[in-house]
């Protein structure tokens, strides 16, 4: 059995690690999208380092862009095996593939009407709306806390990752020449103690452990300390300074726990009265998704809604669904808060309402989650004074911060807990992935002096025997 690692090697998007065993049956963990790679990013997606038809199973952790957004360019490549994940994971993953899909297509549409004029070869997106649509009909869900046979001589497990609705951490139990080890993948783990979502889960003892590593040398500043921090960011931008707070926010996980925080303060008649705007279509549709898996939640999150039918909305909450109404917020002259797609301000509405807000010093752009380097959220919380955004340079004049206790995934206390049910002499090989190289040499001595003996930090295409 082998293994190679195609993305999130050594950085924190495009997951995917392809498992080969002795009977040639390959197993895809994860297919994602790379995202913020700067130049680097299209040639990426475009290159899997395999070959797509030769896959026989793909396996997903979670719903994410950047674990699932390749499965389209998968299946139309050739590949014509199941996809595994959870219930939640089949649903969330169907709405944004799609939604990928169709803002590759009206990307692309722009590129080539400006390599018209210029002469140059017109260029196709990664997928289709049409390829998403068709990827998912090869979706198979399986229920966490239970083993599934996938194909001879494999086992199928997911455990709860606590990261967002649906996520799993992936455990695949495999015999060969009469022995059976087992792989366990962490996909992108969570909280202990989230606000919304239930904490990682334990499980069975691993051969072989495949783990992110995002914040392997961060600490994360307490999860009730969210609410408090929002609030002070409102007041200051909204009230002293009468200006607009603008949030991205990744529309599945970080959005509903913004909601949540906004709506807590309303609870307890803390929220300044100013307007908000959830300006993202995909934003209102993963909501609306999330309300549908409640069984999914935490306790507390599940006593609250015994007093409150719906913990993500409260009154003066607006949705913003159409671009004229998107585009009319550039004209709103209150003090107000802009929640909006996406995450990283690399795409989507919230990339325009920077463009039209940075100037202002009144303002303020609230980053609320991790922000590759390369991307616009990540070279504003460099504290560059310029950035370049639709082609066009902009003077950073607004205030630029972070709410970092509002992470999604865990720190290094959480990865470690996660860990913790493990005889460290028992796992022969951990794999550090989905983390920044720097980040990834200090979580590796971390886990050595735990017990851990032998920690790799795969680069892109690496191949281990196992």
């Amino acid at each position: 059995m082998k293994i190679a690692f195609h993305g999130a090697a050594r950085t924190v998007t495009g997951s995917k690690h392809l498992l080969t065993l002795k009977n040639g049956t390959t197993i895809l963990l994860d297919c994602g999208l790379f995202q913020g790679m700067g130049k680097e990013t299209d040639p990426l997606n475009r290159d899997f380092g395999f070959i797509p038809s030769q896959v026989d199973i793909v396996v997903l952790s979670h719903g994410h862009i950047d674990h699932c957004g390749l499965v389209p360019r998968l299946v139309a490549e050739g590949f014509t095996g199941p996809v595994f994940c959870t219930p939640a994971t089949v649903a969330v993953a169907a709405l944004l593939m799609e939604d990928s899909a169709r803002i590759q297509e009206s990307d692309i549409k722009y590129t080539n009407k400006k390599r018209r004029v210029e002469g140059r070869p017109l260029v196709e997106p990664l997928y289709t709306v049409t390829d998403a649509r068709t990827a998912t009909q090869q979706f198979k869900a399986v229920d966490y806390n239970q083993w599934t046979p996938v194909s001879e001589g494999v086992e199928l497990m997911f455990t709860d990752a606590g990261h967002i609705i649906g996520s799993a951490a992936v455990h695949l139990r495999i015999t060969e020449d009469g022995q059976t080890r087992q792989v366990s993948f962490s996909g992108d783990l969570g909280r202990y103690r989230d606000v919304i979502l239930r904490s990682p889960a334990p499980f069975p003892q691993a051969d072989f452990i495949i783990m992110e590593s995002t914040y392997g040398n961060s600490l994360h500043a307490s999860i009730s300390s969210s609410v408090d921090l929002l609030l002070q960011w409102i007041e200051k931008v909204c009230l002293k300074r009468k200006g607009k707070l603008i949030i991205p926010a990744f529309s599945l996980g970080r959005t509903q726990e913004i909601l949540y925080a906004l709506n807590q303060l309303e609870l307890e008649n803390r929220l300044p009265k100013v307007d908000y705007f959830l300006d993202s279509p995909l934003s209102i549709a993963t909501t609306d998704l999330v309300k549908r898996f409640p069984e999914y939640f935490n306790k507390q999150i599940q006593q609250v809604l015994k007093a409150d039918n719906d913990p993500f909305q409260f009154p003066g909450l607006r949705y913003i669904t159409t671009v004229e109404e998107s585009k009319l917020l550039n004209y709103h002259k209150e003090p107000c808060v802009i929640i909006s797609a996406s995450g990283m301000a690399e795409a989507g509405r919230v990339k325009h309402h920077i463009s039209n807000n940075i100037e202002n010093s009144r303002n303020a752009i609230l980053m609320s989650g991790y922000c590759e380097p390369h991307s616009l959220g990540g070279r504003l919380l460099a504290g560059n004074k310029e950035v370049s955004i639709f082609g066009i340079e902009h003077e950073v004049h607004a205030e630029i911060g972070a709410i970092k206790s509002m992470s999604a995934h865990g720190d290094y206390e959480d990865m470690c807990q996660w860990l913790a049910c493990q005889d460290t002499k028992q796992v022969q090989q951990l794999f550090l992935v989905h983390g920044e190289y720097d980040v990834q040499c200090e979580f590796k001595e971390r886990l050595l002096r735990k017990g851990f003996t032998d920690v790799q930090i795969p680069a892109q295409h690496q191949e281990f025997g196992l």
